[in-house]
């Protein structure tokens, strides 16, 4: 992957003329980090998709069971890219809970979602720990060396590295085609030996019928918006592995990760079956 210059991806500034989808997803989650714009459209799409807050939310669990899995394995650093809106329980607390040593950077390229972020870690006084800074996950090279810049992870030791529901947002490159598996290549190459990969992404694959059809047209609402997604196949998401080992039990839907790993108060999400939870996910380790 070619490596592009430092402004090749200029930073968003706060667009409250189109709902965002960071914003969206911290409304689904119950959020209040959210502008009318984003709102209205959550709205919008809860009324023709309810099955959406439910996905949304055994997304975010699956994200501490995750973080819950790694800490069990050692692991004390995490880079969370497309963090959003610290909305029911952040990378950080979950770890936080479990041991006193864990660090954390999130990266996001919205403002909003940067700044409630800035205001959590001041608020719980653990800026020496954890950090965010406003970056963009298309370029990996200049988004690592940020990560580097904030003296909270040490690059040359394991690390976990999380892209959780953000690789179904469309990552148009300079000729406006999506390059995520790109950029996912690149981060690979960039994880120290022993580190994790943890993926979540929307999919119409092996859903029911009738989801699969909500699917298209949920999809169709956000090619309207600043943030178009695209859904992709089982195959297609497992390529972002590359050939890095899959933890057991492998891809799965979000309700079927180690459902062991959910904390004593989680919320419980329930599903006529675990494929209407249309997310797919799964962890790797790079030996």
């Amino acid at each position: 992957m070619s490596q592009p210059e430092a402004d090749a991806f200029p930073l968003e500034g706060v667009d409250l003329e189109h709902p965002n989808v960071a914003r969206v997803y911290d409304y689904y989650l119950g959020g209040q980090a959210n502008y009318a714009i984003d709102r209205v459209f959550g709205e919008q799409a809860l009324a023709k998709f309810p099955f959406v807050r439910p996905a949304a939310k055994a997304n975010r669990l699956f994200l501490h069971r995750a973080v819950r899995y790694l800490i069990k394995q050692g692991v004390r650093q995490f880079i969370d890219i497309g963090s959003g809106v610290p909305t029911m329980g952040s990378t950080h607390q979950v770890a936080d809970e479990l041991v006193s040593d864990a660090k954390c950077v999130y990266i996001d390229n919205e403002p909003v979602a940067v700044a409630h972020s800035q205001i959590l870690l001041e608020r719980e006084e653990v800026t020496d720990r954890h950090a965010v800074i406003q970056a963009d996950l298309r370029d990996p090279d200049l988004l690592w060396r940020r990560v580097a810049e904030t003296d909270v992870i040490d690059l040359d030791q394991p690390v976990a590295l999380l892209l959780i529901a953000v690789l179904h947002v469309t990552q148009p490159g300079p000729d406006g085609t999506d390059i995520g598996p790109q950029a996912v290549a690149r981060y690979r190459e960039l994880l120290s030996s022993g580190s994790y990969l943890v993926i979540s992404h929307g999919t119409a694959d092996g859903v029911p019928e009738i989801r699969k059809r909500e699917m298209a047209e949920f999809g169709k609402m956000y090619d309207k918006s600043a943030t178009p997604v695209i859904w992709r196949p089982h195959g297609e998401i497992e390529k972002f592995f590359g050939d890095l080992p899959l933890v057991e039990p492998g891809m799965t839907w979000t309700p079927l990760w180690h459902p062991e790993e959910s904390g004593e108060n989680a919320p419980v999400v329930e599903f006529d079956s675990p494929n209407d939870s249309v997310v797919w996910v799964g962890m790797a380790r790079k030996p």
